[in-house]
């Protein structure tokens, strides 16, 4: 299974988790099969690229999406693409993962994403 979290730089697991999934400018992606780690930069139109983070994301075949929050829309699209999404993602990626991997994040749903951005 490949697991990505966005983050701050291209640290792998040490690096800290992005606060705003789109605009993240790196993704760290990790096989939990394999234990190799990925980073990929943020490419979407959100840093001047094309596509969305959700279209990156299947690109690099990821299975879960690990962030601290995210809007309706990009919940959307990444069930458009059978990508599950958790929510409460912070610290390290590292840290984020293993709060996954333990049941403590939450499954991203209507209530728990994030509303007054409108994203």
């Amino acid at each position: 299974m490949r697991i990505s979290v966005p983050s701050k730089g291209n640290k792998g697991l040490n690096d800290e988790v992005s606060p705003h999934f789109g605009r993240a400018p790196y993704y760290t992606i990790w096989d939990s099969e394999t234990s190799e780690v990925e980073t990929v930069p943020n490419t979407s139109q959100h840093m001047g690229g094309q596509g969305y983070p959700p279209e990156l994301m299947h690109a690099h075949e990821v299975d879960v999406m690990l962030c601290s929050g995210l809007g309706p829309r990009a919940v959307q699209m990444f069930e458009k693409f059978a990508i599950r999404v958790y929510v409460g993602a912070m610290a390290t990626v590292k840290d984020t993962i293993d709060a996954w991997k333990t049941g403590n994040l939450q499954e991203a749903t209507d209530e728990t994403v994030c509303k007054e951005h409108k994203h």
